[in-house]
């Protein structure tokens, strides 16, 4: 299977920016389910308020797809599956979702971040954009997983605004 070759220029352009990163691309993905998500979701990656992000343990059963690891890296796409940042991730914990803490609702950056939007908003994208057919329960178990932006830098991080 062939890459876009927009995600094979970007990768060479973050091993260019960010010595050490592997030879081999990792994956590349979008935020949400839909293109407004994806848009909307990246924007806070890239303005630095989004360092976190959930998904159903059920819905990564039901995909095969593997669990996030610490250290993985993602590059992340916009609504047109244009790279646009590479992520690493920092930390991934399983937590039942009535027990995602305060400090992981502020790191997602979504709404006013406190704990009771993310749930309402995360309720509400399960029980409509769940993989599974198990969907949203209360005791659900949630992937909280913790990043940090790799490339572009964040604003500041070179003493350059």
């Amino acid at each position: 299977m062939s890459a876009d070759p927009r995600v094979e220029e970007f990768w060479d352009r973050c091993r260019e920016a960010c010595p050490g990163l592997p030879e081999e691309r990792p994956g590349a993905w979008a935020f949400g389910a839909t293109p407004d998500q994806a848009d909307e979701l990246l924007e806070l990656v890239l303005d630095g308020t989004k360092t976190g992000t959930a998904s159903s343990l059920w819905d990564f059963e039901y995909s095969g797809d593997p669990l996030p690891v610490v250290g993985e890296y993602s590059i992340i796409l916009d609504a047109q599956a244009a790279p646009r940042a590479l992520i690493e991730t920092t930390s991934v914990d399983v937590v039942a979702f009535g027990e995602v803490s305060d400090e992981h609702a502020r790191a997602e950056g979504e709404g006013d971040r406190s704990l009771s939007a993310w749930r309402e908003i995360h309720e509400w994208y399960w029980r409509n954009h769940s993989e599974s057919p198990r969907g949203f329960e209360p005791d659900m178990p949630v992937v909280c997983e913790r990043f940090r932006m790799r490339y572009p830098r964040p604003s500041g991080a070179d003493g350059r605004g």
